[in-house]
């Protein structure tokens, strides 16, 4: 029987980008499947009065794409989510596309385009009508793992943590490895945290 893991994520985030594609790998040799589900870096972080206001701006503009994401998931069920993070992600992260502003208009429309969605659901970036839909997806990821945490976040046998981070994503049976690793970490009753500080910036080979 296949096992399911359920994983947040923020398409602006280049550590979760890092972390789903890793898991992409821990589906071809171990016996998991992922349900992907959508958080916000911008809910998360709004009752922050610390963040600079470079970072505010950014965390406004983040809105977007999660509203994208969960129009596409209304629209199209919860199976659309994978192949449109892709294509989002790919040319926010790997491109180096979409982050700035002005920028992020194109890259959403080319997403949509190359999942086959509508160029009409990119009026959801600037809409509030999904907000209720963005609010109850995200909490249902983040709230069980706690605070002081952002994405990515995985569900899974009952326990929700933040992480791995990790970067680049390992492949193959490495992939698998770290796999049980994190199964036999969360899997321990009261186990919270291993972590130190990062070293480097994500890497996407």
């Amino acid at each position: 029987m296949t096992d399911t893991a359920d994983f947040w994520f923020d398409p602006l985030c280049p550590w979760a980008w890092v972390t789903s594609r890793w898991m992409l790998e821990v589906e071809q040799v171990r016996d998991v499947r992922t349900d992907w589900h959508v958080m916000s870096l911008a809910i998360l972080n709004q009752d922050r009065q610390e963040l600079s206001d470079e970072y505010k701006a950014r965390m406004a503009r983040a809105l977007g794409p999660v509203r994208i994401c969960i129009a596409a998931e209304q629209e199209k069920g919860s199976d659309i989510l994978l192949p449109l993070y892709t294509a989002l992600g790919t040319r926010m992260h790997v491109e180096r596309r979409g982050r700035e502003e002005g920028e992020s208009a194109a890259v959403i429309t080319e997403a949509l385009a190359e999942v086959g969605l509508p160029a009409s659901l990119a009026a959801a970036a600037m809409s509030t009508e999904f907000d209720d839909a963005l609010a109850a997806s995200h909490h249902a990821g983040m709230d069980p793992v706690g605070n002081d945490v952002g994405t990515p976040v995985i569900h899974f046998n009952g326990r929700a943590i933040f992480g791995p981070v990790v970067t680049p994503a390992p492949r193959g049976e490495a992939a698998g490895r770290l796999w049980d690793g994190v199964l036999l970490c969360t899997g321990t009753e009261g186990f919270f945290e291993l972590k130190r500080s990062r070293d480097r910036r994500p890497s996407f080979e």
